[in-house]
Order: structure tokens, then C-alpha cells, then sequence
């Protein structure tokens, strides 16, 4: 069995790390190159990155900042956000990004995922997903962090991606985002059921057994955490032995 991954994730925005509740009530978290230093010496396997204001104000990423979490951090290290073209990834690769995010920008031209895992590598493309629960049951892909709804189905988007390159998946659960009650299992399902490659689960964790349901009930390849991360409510050296403990196997 592959490792499963544990990766703090850091909403950036104005230089700050920031944490909201279902893409709403934006609150101050800490400065990002302190909360990566941490995360680098107490076992997280990768960090994200997300500036989650930059498609929506049509805007580059913090380029500088991202170099200066770089600087700091010996673990895989994805970074979104704002990224509207093929320059704009290899820049942010150049910045010291192992991996880089995009959302957005893939919905509205998709043949990007394609050129730039030619171009990188599929290894280096992540394909976000926002999705939301329809009245029709059916997810929905949202853009512009969370607030447009482009009424493409999340799970047709996720086979979608992996066709035309993308080495990873990120499905983030608009509904559970920031809840604290658990992922959304049936959502994170649903894409891992349809694809091959990894799925990294994101939006809901508030416990270790949280973290626990999506890796074995759901068959994420990782879970991606912020504010239980960001405030300690989370250890990761104990949840990695919470997980071990549980027939898990993790990185130690």
C-alpha cells in the first residue's frame, strides 16, 4: 500500500494566511512563512498554497511570497491560484513550486491542462475542484474560489481532467468547507471510483477519525487540512500514529 499523505493547507490572502467557513467570513490566521516552517519540522508531507483571491480580482499570484515559503520548506510544495497561463506556471514553478493548482483557468480552457503536462509533466498539474450538492443531488464545478457555479457535473470535470493530463485531483467539499464535521465521503467517493490517479480529499476535517473515514471509507490518497492544522486542534505526529494505529500506512 502507497503512504497516505497528510498536507496542511495555507489560503493565502494580502501576503496572510487566512481561514474561512464555506468561502465566507475571511479571518486572520498568521504570517506564511512562519506557519510553513512549522509544518516543515513537524511532519506534514506537503503544503499547499492557494491565493484565493487572485482569479477573482484578476490578478497574478504573490510570486514572492510563494519564494519565500519556498526558501523555507523541504517537502513537495503545491501552489495555486491566478494562474491564467502557461508562463504564468512555469514562473510559478521557477518561484519554487513543486506542483502547481489550477482551477479556474482550466474550466474556461481545458486544452491548458493538456499543454502544460506536456510542457512539465503531468507530476507537476493539480486539478482543483470546488464542488457543490445541487438541488438535483448532482456536484457542481465552482470557480472564482467558490462563487461561480459553471453547472459543469464535478465528477464528468474530474475524468475530464485526468484524459487531457492532470497527474493529481484536489476535491474540495464546498458544503462541509470549515464545518469541522467530516469530509464529504460521498463526493470524495465519487471521484476516486471514476479515476486513476491521486485523489487528495479537502473541506470538513475536525477530528483524527475524520481524517481516518476519507482515507479508508472514501479511498483518498490523502487529506488535506487547514484550520485544524493551523490552530493545533490537529497534531500531525499523532495523528500519523492515530492513523498507523489504524492500519494506516503514513510516512514517519
Amino acid at each position: 500500500m502507497l503512504a497516505k499523505r497528510i498536507i496542511p493547507c495555507m489560503d493565502v490572502d494580502k501576503g496572510r494566511v487566512v481561514k474561512g467557513h464555506k468561502f465566507q467570513n475571511i479571518q486572520d490566521v498568521a504570517d506564511p512563512v512562519e506557519l510553513a516552517k512549522r509544518y516543515n519540522q513537524s511532519g506534514a508531507d506537503e503544503l499547499v498554497f492557494y491565493d484565493i483571491t487572485a482569479s477573482n480580482e484578476n490578478r497574478p499570484l504573490f510570486l514572492e511570497v510563494v519564494e519565500k515559503v519556498a526558501a523555507e520548506i523541504a517537502i513537495p510544495f503545491t501552489v495555486g491560484g491566478g494562474i491564467r497561463s502557461i508562463e504564468d506556471i512555469y514562473q510559478t514553478l521557477r518561484s519554487g513550486a513543486d506542483k502547481v493548482s489550477i482551477n479556474s483557468l482550466a474550466v474556461k480552457n481545458p486544452d491548458l491542462i493538456r499543454e502544460a503536462a506536456l510542457k512539465f509533466g503531468s507530476q507537476c498539474i493539480v486539478l482543483s475542484i470546488d464542488a457543490k450538492q445541487m438541488d438535483s443531488g448532482k456536484w457542481h464545478t465552482f470557480i472564482k474560489g467558490g462563487r461561480e457555479d459553471t453547472g459543469i457535473d464535478a465528477v464528468a470535470w474530474a475524468k475530464e481532467g485526468e484524459r487531457l493530463g492532470a497527474g493529481e485531483i484536489v476535491v474540495n467539499a464546498i458544503d462541509t468547507d470549515g464545518d469541522k464535521n467530516g469530509y464529504n465521503l460521498e463526493l470524495t467517493k465519487a471521484i476516486t471510483s471514476n479515476v486513476n490517479i491521486p485523489v487528495v480529499a479537502s473541506g470538513g476535517a475536525g477530528s483524527k477519525s475524520h481524517i481516518l473515514e476519507v482515507l479508508t471509507k472514501a479511498d483518498a490518497d490523502a487529506a488535506l487540512a487547514a484550520s485544524v492544522f493551523h490552530y493545533n486542534d490537529i497534531n500531525i505526529p499523532e495523528l500519523k500514529t492515530f492513523l498507523d494505529q489504524n492500519g494506516i500506512s503514513v510516512r514517519r
